[in-house]
């Protein structure tokens, strides 16, 4: 149930992403009102939303470690679906790193934990005061804070310095996420009523903090650097550490076999190469023609991402792959 409603969630999310797009580019060519003005673009942020609720819900029947990397889902679509409907061109290194993300896609499926731990109240409680856990935290807390310094006292603004940034604030983002939707589920369930503990509330500040904090740091990124580069570092330090975060703190791998463990491994490498080959050296969409809702000309570019890297109102599948836990949205 988990693994169908992530599809479903991030397919959503293509769909919007492709709807949003199609609205910059038409309010932009025809230089009228502003495009949050359009109730086309409205419809695509409805959309966005009911995509991220989607896998907001997905960590509650599912293991993050599985969840997170079936964020290259929307990167497939949006090719499938601009091709389709905007009439982009399909390149040759979209076609393989397709096969290549829904090869890898498969193997994590397969070989992925088949069952999540039953989320409560006290299981979080005692997984914050592991010892695992703990060494885990320190270790990220002294990183994060020597890359702070880089990046603010030493003026260092080296792409992945950013995007580790993000990562570190992203596991956070999954393990309470994590622990707010399966409460959730639990209590829905009806097995026990998990809304009255004080760690409900804590993990629910700590994903709203966390998933704030990265979409700030990913627009900084996205002022600096172009999307092409930031989409697949980005998906790949995100699916990492919210793997790890899975591991240490859920206990989401405990008890399987050796060969688990690489066939998994197998598949994020697969996931990770084909976005890259998708995001590689796209081109920016050229804003030479008028077009309408019925007639949608074709381009030569396949830019399905992020057209203008230095443009604000394209930061929607950046944002989207930091925080697929459900529960981001970039400001337009």
């Amino acid at each position: 149930m988990g693994i169908c409603i992530a599809v479903c969630g991030n397919f959503l999310i293509s769909i919007s992403l492709n709807i949003q797009k199609y609205t910059h580019v038409r309010q932009s060519q025809r230089e009228t009102k502003p495009y949050y003005t359009s109730r086309l673009w409205w419809c695509g942020i409805l959309l966005m939303g009911l995509g991220e609720l989607g896998n907001f819900a997905a960590y509650g029947f599912a293991p993050a470690s599985l969840i997170a990397p079936l964020g290259c889902v929307s990167v497939i679509m949006s090719v499938v679906i601009s091709v389709v409907f905007l009439k982009e061109t399909l390149r040759a290194s979209d076609i393989l790193g397709g096969a290549l993300a829904l090869t890898g896609t498969y193997f994590l499926v397969t070989f992925a934990p088949r069952s999540s731990p039953h989320v409560t109240a006290n299981m979080v409680e005692r997984s914050l005061v592991s010892w695992t856990f703990l060494i885990y935290f320190m270790f990220e807390l002294i990183l994060f804070a020597i890359l702070m310094y880089l990046y603010k006292c030493r003026n260092v603004k080296h792409i992945v310095i950013m995007m580790i940034l993000v990562a570190l604030l992203a596991s956070g983002t999954v393990i309470s996420v994590k622990a707010v939707s399966g409460m959730i589920t639990e209590t829905i369930r009806g097995s026990h009523l998990q809304l009255t503990y004080p760690i409900f509330y804590i993990m629910f500040i700590i994903m709203v903090t966390s998933c704030a904090f990265q979409i700030k740091f990913l627009n900084q990124a996205m002022k600096m650097f172009d999307a092409t580069e930031i989409v697949p570092i980005n998906y790949v330090f995100f699916t990492a550490s919210a793997v790890v975060a899975g591991i240490l703190f859920y206990e989401e791998f405990y008890g399987l076999s050796l060969i688990y463990y690489i066939m998994f491994a197998i598949g994020c490498l697969l996931a990770f190469t084909g976005v890259f080959l998708i995001a590689r050296a796209r081109p920016r969409i050229k804003m030479d023609r008028v077009f309408s809702m019925g007639q949608i000309p074709g381009k030569s570019s396949t830019d399905k991402m992020q057209p203008q890297s230095d443009d604000s109102k394209y930061g929607k599948l950046g944002s989207k792959l930091t925080c697929n836990s459900g529960i981001q949205q970039d400001e337009p």
